[in-house]
């Protein structure tokens, strides 16, 4: 899968079908490739199993396979840092674990007194 998006032209095509069903002429006008060229790109994506391909006619239509790209994201997620609201859940659930297990130390009665406080 890795080496089916690595190409830019089929990382384009895979943008272009996230809005909805293409034919492969549709897919070919959008480049200055030849439309042999754009057809080997489709046949990697299908491979892949990014994309899937459906004859009507003479015609072939793609479109995403959506589920196929869950693991990648998954894969992916592991470089990503987390954002600045995320890294401060991370912190409050830290602190608010933190607070129990130091009332929880003391016992109810200084959980009360800090209560009335």
């Amino acid at each position: 899968m890795a080496g089916a998006i690595a190409d830019p032209v089929r990382r384009q095509i895979l943008v272009m079908l996230k809005d909805g069903r293409l034919s492969a002429g549709e897919v070919a006008e959008s480049f200055p490739i030849s439309r042999p060229a754009v057809s080997r790109h489709l046949r990697v994506l299908r491979q892949s199993g990014l994309v899937r391909a459906e004859l009507v006619g003479r015609q072939r239509f793609y479109t995403l396979a959506p589920e196929r790209f869950t693991d990648l994201a998954a894969w992916l997620a592991q470089f990503l840092r987390p954002s600045g609201w995320e890294h401060r859940f991370d912190a409050l659930e830290t602190e608010v674990y933190r607070t129990r297990r130091e009332r929880r130390s003391r016992g109810p009665e200084a959980s009360r007194e800090e209560d009335s406080a």
